[in-house]
């Protein structure tokens, strides 16, 4: 089934009529103008993503607060039904609040890990403008539904649970919707170095969300929710207005775009097949390594020495936004038998667990192992999301350079174990001294996670074994991203238990075990690489 090609989204007729009335004349680089404005809409679009997921862990300070010892204003009357609850939100105000807070969060993600594998399969499928600017809207509808159940005074947990969940579900629209747009509009040179500062938009949401949930955590926590719930719709409508999926929507032509065919030799040996494919992959690895060299038109020789079946030789034919109605959208079975997928995808399960921890708990972290207000607390964790852009650049323009992703991902992860454990012990002493530390955490635990959900997934999804079927990336990228938001899931879930039983201690021990998997499950790939550049090296 093919996708659907679209029509020129109305935003940009405008923007062509004004064009054509007031500078008739002009000529400009059209690729570039639309290149750009892809990258700045995508980039709006996930940063509202993440804004709007955000608000949860900076409420959890005030929804559960442990009442004793604090001051009830003057307008509650205190008895001994709510002395000691008084400042909670019900159903949060009791002693298993931490826990049932964490089964909250886990309806969400348990929500956007099922819903992620179905995601890609759509995207592949769909136009992606309407799947992406529909999804804004409902996920946008749910957050404001969040905050609804303070203005009318709802106290159900199921209630809670339910939009948690439909929130998950509609969230899972993003990340497949946005990747998907920006492969399509450029080619696999500086590939890791543009997704690694475009991949801030991650950081930027959580920082924006921490930032909107905090300016109203203490006053009216429902406008913690139902501001960033305003602000993604309206975001929905821009990107119904502007964004063009597709270069062919509107014209444009992509400098090394292919078309590959592959030629099948009878009697080659696996061997040969092999050999022949480690030496692509070397040929490959070496031009991307050299990316500082060259234009961006060289990305049409980039692609070429990429362009190698893993079991034959290739030819490519040039192709200048073409049709491609006649490709097919990659199965399941077909994009797990990938090389390499299935080893991101559990390595991503770990990494990403320790990322949505932060995520989820690190304001409320901060509140229990310091004597800071739940305003400062939020305002303080937005230093992890400061590392985490820094990280995911560093990580982006190392694997540009050495062309060694699984190496990069694995440094940062070895990096990120002891920092784990420095953090905990010595980041609650002193003020600079959290904020340092939270800001190095950021970079060696977010690197990893940034880069295999962008630049590695992109390359997989256009892996030489796909040969003519380019339609791959929507479905790799929800398989990567998928499994990773499982372990996002159990994450939080666990540091409720965790926290609430045997303290927050444990809960970074259960961090660092994590990243030590997620470091197992990329050996394979690291001694891959290692072999790769070692003959690189014999080569020259």
């Amino acid at each position: 089934m093919a996708v659907p090609d679209g029509s020129v989204p109305w935003g940009i007729s405008l923007l062509n009529w004004i064009g054509m009335k007031w500078w008739p004349h002009r000529r400009m680089n059209k690729l570039a103008w639309h290149r750009g404005g892809v990258l700045a809409l995508t980039y709006l679009a996930y940063t509202c993503y993440h804004m709007s997921r955000k608000p949860i862990s900076v409420v959890k300070t005030v929804l559960y607060q442990n009442c004793s010892g604090l001051s009830p204003p003057p307008d509650i009357p205190i008895d001994d039904n709510n002395r000691d609850t008084w400042c909670d939100w019900a159903p949060f105000d009791t002693p298993d609040a931490p826990t049932l807070l964490g089964t909250m969060d886990s309806a969400f993600l348990f929500a956007y890990a099922a819903a992620m594998f179905l995601s890609g399969f759509v995207a592949e499928r769909v136009d992606l403008r309407y799947f992406l600017s529909l999804g804004m809207l409902f996920s946008g509808i749910s957050c404001y539904a969040f905050g609804l159940a303070k203005v009318l005074n709802i106290h159900s947990p199921w209630y809670f649970f339910f939009i948690q969940a439909a929130g998950g579900v509609f969230q899972t629209s993003g990340w497949p919707g946005v990747v998907t747009v920006v492969g399509n509009w450029f080619g696999k040179g500086k590939r890791g170095l543009i997704f690694g500062i475009w991949n801030s938009h991650t950081s930027l949401g959580n920082i924006l969300g921490s930032l909107i949930a905090g300016g109203y955590v203490e006053t009216d926590w429902s406008n913690s929710f139902i501001v960033p719930g305003i602000l993604i719709g309206i975001a929905g409508f821009i990107i119904f207005l502007f964004l063009s999926p597709n270069p062919k929507i509107v014209g444009c032509s992509i400098p090394g775009k292919k078309i590959v065919r592959k030629i099948y030799v009878e009697g080659s040996s696996e061997d040969d097949n092999e050999t022949q494919q480690i030496d692509n992959e070397i040929e490959n690895i070496t031009h991307r390594s050299r990316w500082y060299q060259h234009d961006d038109n060289d990305d049409y020789d980039d692609l070429e020495s990429s362009a190698r079946s893993e079991t034959s030789p290739m030819l490519s034919v040039n192709r200048r936004c073409q049709d491609s109605s006649d490709e097919q959208a990659i199965g399941f079975i077909g994009a797990i038998k990938i090389p390499g997928v299935m080893e991101y995808s559990l390595s991503l399960f770990f990494a990403k667990l320790v990322s949505y921890t932060f995520l989820y708990w690190l304001p409320l972290y901060i509140t229990s192992a310091t004597t800071y207000n739940a305003a400062l607390s939020a305002d303080l964790s937005t230093l992890f999301d400061v590392g985490g852009i820094i990280g995911a650049i560093a990580a982006g323009l190392l694997s540009d350079y050495s062309g060694m992703s699984a190496v990069t991902c694995a440094t940062m992860l070895i990096a990120a174990i002891p920092m784990l454990f420095i953090y905990v012990t010595f980041g609650s002493i002193y003020f600079m001294g959290n904020v340092i530390l939270l800001i190095i955490v950021g970079v060696f635990v977010n690197g990893p996670y940034a880069l295999i959900t962008t630049a590695v997934s992109a390359e997989l999804g256009t892996h030489p074994s796909l040969g003519d079927n380019s339609k791959a990336l929507a479905t790799v990228t929800a398989i990567i991203d998928g499994t990773g938001s499982i372990g996002a899931a159990v994450g939080p879930l666990l540091a409720g238990f965790m926290s609430r039983w045997m303290g927050w201690h444990s809960v970074f021990y259960m961090l660092m075990v994590s990243d030590l998997f997620a470091l197992l499950f990329l050996s394979r790939l690291v001694y891959r690489d290692l072999k790769m550049y070692r003959q690189r090296r014999l080569a020259v």
